[in-house]
């Protein structure tokens, strides 16, 4: 199990991994919401220890950025104890919200209930013969593994995660290819069509919808 840490604090940091590595589990660290995001899309991450308030990007601005692609299990630690800072965390999906100072044995045991209840949980989208396991990045149709790009899987899972909205090919190149991409709308329209074309019957969920973008929604 990998946990990555994110604080703009080291001591913090240096505790939380001591534990951490006492307990078996591999640790990632960064200290700003920017060094967290390069490395949820470049590792499998089982759990995520979020800090909030950090220089260049804070914790509820990195979450939001990670939610709308990846389902990872997240605590927040913070110095922030008040009940309208974990009504946000909670409303925006964290699994757990820690204040400091904190008991790093309390917070270990934390990280493995809510690593124990994603373990749980399917994440699985069915729509007739199409099967979609999100985290496992496979496409199936008719039980018959469709094997589609990666950028391919990315937009299929954002599709997904906002079924039946109207998305802007600008929200897609930014979320998708990033902010720093110098394509243009025709990047997206291209991997659209390839989309659709392996997505075979089920090509119709992808509608376009003109003078704004695509939008996926069942028939």
């Amino acid at each position: 199990m990998k946990i990555l840490i994110v604080d703009d604090e080291k001591l913090i940091r240096d505790v939380i991994r001591e534990y951490c590595h006492n307990e078996g589990f591999e640790t990632m660290e960064a200290e700003n919401g920017f060094e967290a995001l390069k490395i949820v899309k470049l590792n499998k991450i089982d759990a995520i220890v979020l800090d909030i308030m950090m220089p260049k990007m804070d914790g509820y601005t990195f979450y939001k950025e990670i939610k709308e692609q990846f389902n990872i299990p997240t605590i927040i630690v913070s110095a922030r104890n008040d009940e309208y800072d974990k009504l946000i965390g909670f409303d925006l999906g964290i699994d757990d919200y820690v204040t400091k100072p904190f008991s790093p044995r309390e917070l270990i045991a934390r990280i493995k209930a809510v690593i124990k209840r994603a373990n749980n949980y399917t994440d699985i989208y069915q729509y007739k013969d199409l099967k979609v396991d999100l985290r496992a990045h496979s496409l199936y149709i008719k039980d018959k593994e469709i094997k589609i790009t990666l950028k391919e899987f990315e937009l299929l899972k954002y599709f997904i995660n906002n079924i039946n909205k109207a998305i802007e090919r600008e929200e897609l190149l930014n979320k998708i290819w990033g902010y720093d991409f110098f394509g243009d709308d025709r990047t997206v329209d291209t991997h659209i069509k390839m989309l659709r074309s392996n997505l075979g019957e089920y090509r119709e969920l992808i509608t376009t919808i003109h003078g704004i973008g695509y939008k996926f929604e069942e028939k």
